[in-house]
């Protein structure tokens, strides 16, 4: 008897765990919350917004604890050996192909208004959403609130970007409700944040409205237009493996996530014993790059272009991921 009271017990108390969960992914976010309250009043004042509209809207925002444990574990905190195999597959290589071949003029337009090359940009879209096939299941609008209300360490980020979306869906007609993205916020086929949408997203097809999130053609202009206004340089190199030699060097190594602009000539690094596996214009700006790769620490320049592909996702690893199943893509693509 007394072990079937413990496990009755027990078996209370995950009722009441359940209940207790249920309860909290159900909260909404009502004015009775002070910091919603705030906000609307600052969004009535500063952006002309009905308060009435807004105080109806967050009563049916849901806060979302499954996404403050997600926030916690982002795959760039991985090393290069474990993140590698993720994004840069042979499936996502082959369909990244399909993809290519199936949007080719829109690509080919996108590379000749914006100068950015159709494996890069496909490769954007592989990473961020296997080519559209994963785009996110959660509504923005509670992905954005239960970060800008309830992640203390990055709150006034997301807080900016739930203004930054209301305005979008303000601006497009769209029911915010309605728009569903990532569990941080972002949104369509190349996953751009709201205030990227605003920035930088365009109607490449030109039937009138900025569709990142069914229209692949939107999606291909608007992730080339935002290569381009962060100083994508045409026909120029993204990266290159080097041959370190000496210690000299080491201090030069990328020792941070957001440290990746270049401060560094490539001659500079070259005089320190950071050489590069082929020739490339020694007076252009380079970062040096050390991996833990499978078969042991890998090194590599970073480029300008490297430079603005990491103003996509702030992390080297991503970077080279992008790049290099950018390469298989279009090594696939030439030889298919």
């Amino acid at each position: 008897m007394k072990y079937l009271r413990t496990a009755t017990q027990i078996i209370g108390m995950i009722s009441l765990l359940w209940v207790a969960a249920a309860q909290s992914e159900s909260k909404s976010y009502s004015i009775d919350n002070q910091l919603v309250d705030q906000f609307v009043q600052e969004m009535v004042a500063q952006h002309g917004f009905d308060q009435g509209y807004l105080e109806h809207l967050f009563n049916e925002v849901k806060y979302k604890e499954n996404i403050i444990r997600l926030m916690t574990s982002p795959a760039e905190a991985k090393p290069w050996k474990d993140y590698r195999p993720i994004l840069v597959t042979q499936l996502r290589t082959e369909q990244g192909v399909g993809f290519f071949q199936e949007h080719r003029e829109a690509l080919e337009r996108a590379e000749a208004e914006f100068g950015v090359p159709p494996e890069i940009i496909v490769a954007i879209i592989g990473v961020e959403t296997r080519y559209g096939r994963v785009t996110g299941s959660y509504r923005v609008i509670d992905a954005l609130a239960t970060l800008a209300f309830d992640y203390p360490k990055r709150a006034t980020f997301f807080r900016k970007e739930l203004v930054e979306f209301l305005l979008l869906a303000r601006s497009e007609k769209v029911d915010p409700r309605t728009l569903m993205g990532s569990y941080a916020g972002a949104m369509g086929y190349g996953q751009f944040m709201p205030s990227s949408f605003r920035a930088y997203a365009i109607d490449f097809d030109g039937d009138g409205s900025k569709d990142i999130w069914h229209n692949a053609t939107d999606a291909i202009g608007s992730v080339a237009n935002y290569f381009h206004r962060h100083g994508w340089k045409k026909g120029q190199e993204v990266t290159a493996k080097a041959t370190p030699q000496g210690s000299d060097f080491d201090s030069l190594l990328v020792k941070k996530r957001r440290d990746l602009k270049p401060t560094h000539t490539l001659a500079q690094l070259i005089e320190r014993g950071f050489k590069t596996d082929v020739e490339l214009p020694s007076d252009q700006p380079a970062t040096a790059m050390q991996l833990r790769g499978e078969e042991g620490d890998e090194y590599w320049v970073g480029l300008h272009n490297f430079y603005v592909i990491t103003r996509y996702n702030h992390s080297a690893l991503y970077a080279m991921a992008v790049y290099q199943l950018s390469q298989q893509i279009l090594k696939q693509q030439i030889s298919g």
